[in-house]
């Protein structure tokens, strides 16, 4: 194997700084010391100055090598072939990275599942395909089984996936040496990962045909488009996040098992109710009227079109008072397994009579007598008559003061700055 840089062939880094296999890295700083001094640029004659700068990158590449752990552990292993002209791990020969990470960390590529293009240990199975799929709450709660149509890529009927005539031969793409990717190795501190990228000469293929020997259905993609029918049922009381899964629905590449196609549910906001894994919370609007004598009425229509119908008070004499949260047992979401339910939170929101009810006087007299008394009066001289605003807004509050209304002031502000006397 050889090392080569701009055209100039070295046989062994260990070669390049004069050092052994078994070196030592004060070793290897001591000779890299030594080279880089010998082959200086700065240090020669300006005749031989294109000659030094080759040996000196040259020196400084093995150095940067051999002097890391891991990216020496790589060169004793598989060689030069493994990094690229700057020193980092990469595709610069034929190396195979399957081989190099079986190696370091027990795994194929990109965790044990090998991308498209990876010589002699293709995937078994294709890659599958993620969608999100927006389902509301009613869905949710009832269930629901949802027909669609989908096109994917199949393997062409009249070459088989062969791309090309029945006696053609595909021809090796020289561009990408038969992988249809390009791999690059990229070392972050321990952590090796890898990119690829497609080949654009033959599509990621590995080989091509000729125009006249492409296969006329498929114009030598191997694979066709079609359209299908797909059904997916959600369960009652899935929730935000499950997964349905269609096996081997996703696209089809040849030599490969067909992937899946993974729908990730997404709950749709509800205008009505809100959910918390299996309970639901809802607001219950009632009157005034309602909250102090009582109601008997459907107060919230359901996720399946059930009227939930309260009777107020359960006691005699109790009344609703705002924000009292009533729970309805066994109302909530299903659960996905059996036939429990969760609970409903019914929220009590007391809407006050608006500016339309004009009660007459006598009413509002027989009102005072009916409803409680107000707390003792306050003892206090009262102040000169005062005005007042019926409709302010609460956001004004503090709203002059850049401390936001909280900052004391002091009396003594403006009368200058304040003079401190020694002692």
């Amino acid at each position: 194997m050889a090392f080569t840089l701009d055209g100039n062939a070295y046989s062994d880094l260990y070669a390049v700084l004069g050092i052994g296999h078994s070196a030592t890295k004060d070793e290897i700083r001591k000779a890299y010391r030594k080279a880089a001094l010998g082959c200086h640029p700065d240090k020669v004659p300006e005749s031989e100055r294109g000659t030094a700068e080759i040996k000196f990158k040259a020196v400084q590449q093995a150095y940067d090598i051999l002097y890391d752990e891991e990216k020496r552990n790589l060169y004793d292993t598989h060689g030069i072939d493994v990094f690229d002209g700057s020193g980092n791990p990469g595709m610069a020969g034929e190396a195979d990275l399957d081989d190099v990470l079986s190696q370091m960390f027990g795994m194929g590529a990109a965790g044990g599942m090998p991308g498209p293009g990876l010589r002699g240990n293709r995937s078994r199975k294709g890659p599958s395909e993620d969608r999100k799929y927006e389902v509301s709450l009613e869905d949710l709660y009832k269930g629901r089984t949802v027909k669609f149509a989908s096109t994917k890529n199949v393997i062409c009927t009249s070459c088989k996936g062969k791309g090309g005539k029945e006696k053609a031969t595909a021809k090796l793409c020289s561009a990408c040496g038969g992988h249809g990717f390009k791999k690059i190795l990229t070392q972050v501190g321990p952590i090796l990962t890898q990119s690829t990228a497609e080949c654009t000469v033959c599509k990621g293929q590995g080989s091509y045909f000729s125009p006249k020997d492409k296969c006329k259905k498929c114009k030598g993609l191997k694979v066709i488009e079609e359209k299908k029918m797909l059904e997916i049922y959600i369960p009652r009381g899935a929730k935000d996040g499950d997964r349905i899964i269609l096996e081997g629905e996703a696209d089809q590449v040849p030599g490969q098992e067909p992937g899946d196609i993974i729908f990730r549910i997404v709950e749709t906001n509800h205008p009505v109710f809100r959910r918390a894994g299996t309970n639901l919370s809802a607001t219950l609007d009632i009157t005034l009227a309602e909250a102090l004598a009582g109601f008997t009425r459907v107060v919230l229509k359901h996720l399946d079109g059930r009227g939930i119908e309260l009777t107020h008070p359960k006691k005699k004499g109790d009344i609703l008072r705002p924000n009292q949260v009533l729970k309805v047992a066994g109302e909530g979401m299903p659960h996905k397994r059996g036939d429990e339910r969760g609970d409903l939170y019914l929220t009590v929101n007391v809407k006050f009579p608006d500016e339309k009810w004009t009660p007459s006087p006598a009413v509002l007299e027989k009102l005072k007598e009916i409803l409680p008394k107000p707390d003792p009066l306050i003892q206090a001289n009262a102040v000169d008559e005062i005005d007042y605003d019926p409709d302010a807004d609460s956001d004004d509050f503090g709203a002059g003061d850049p401390r936001g209304g909280s900052g004391w002031e002091d009396d003594d502000e403006d009368d200058g700055p304040t003079q401190c006397t020694t002692q």
